[in-house]
């Protein structure tokens, strides 16, 4: 397999619709958020997910989250309670992944046979406008062999993936590089199951202490 990176310079560029029908057709896409690369997948197609636990090397228990472009997108995937309500009003566009109790059309296998599944709508044209094509969440971990940095270049994606990927989409560096802050609202009390982009000082101010 020849992976091509293309140069994207806006939200326009006839290749973010190829690279969606390359999701719709079961294969996988790199592309750029504003905190680090993705590898992308249709999230509904299992074959297609498993494609990215094996090029990545991932475990299979740890789940995948699902980026999505708008609001319609995590009601059909996810149950959101009126906390999430708030924080997807206050950070989404954005570096946050909220962790939510999942709807029976989010596969098993790709949230590892757990019954939360994570969100993330990321601040970025290319990205956005990638998942409104593919018309379906996107399953896009960081575009890396598990265990190694995540990419901020499209060229560093290369490095790891080059014939193993049809596509890569070149949006140039990541504006925060580094990953999103994860937080879970499946439970009784929110918890921070990783601290990223967003400093957790800040989600305090808007949910209060916990």
């Amino acid at each position: 397999m020849e992976t091509r990176i293309i140069k994207v310079n806006t939200a326009s560029d006839p290749i973010i619709n190829e690279a969606a029908e390359i999701i719709k057709a079961g294969e996988l896409v790199a592309f750029p958020t504003e905190t680090v690369y993705g590898l992308g997948a249709n999230g509904f197609d299992e074959s297609a997910c498993r494609k990215i636990y094996e090029v990545k090397n991932r475990p299979p228990i740890k789940p995948l989250s699902l980026m999505v472009a708008d609001f319609d997108m995590i009601n059909k995937i996810a149950n959101v309670i009126p906390l999430a309500e708030k924080l997807i009003k206050k950070f989404l566009p954005g570096p946050l992944t909220l962790i939510l109790s999942k709807r029976e059309i989010v596969p098993d296998f790709v949230t590892a046979d757990q019954k939360t599944v994570g969100i993330r709508m990321p601040d970025n044209e290319i990205a956005l406008t990638l998942i409104k094509a593919a018309d379906c969440p996107i399953a896009a971990p960081s575009a890396n062999i598990s265990g190694e940095e995540s990419p901020t270049t499209a060229e560093e994606v290369l490095k790891s993936f080059n014939k193993k990927i049809p596509l890569i989409l070149d949006g140039g560096t990541c504006k925060f590089k580094i990953s999103s802050t994860i937080i879970d609202l499946s439970g009784e009390c929110p918890i921070i199951r990783r601290e990223g982009a967003i400093d957790k000082k800040i989600l305090y101010k808007v949910i209060g202490g916990f």
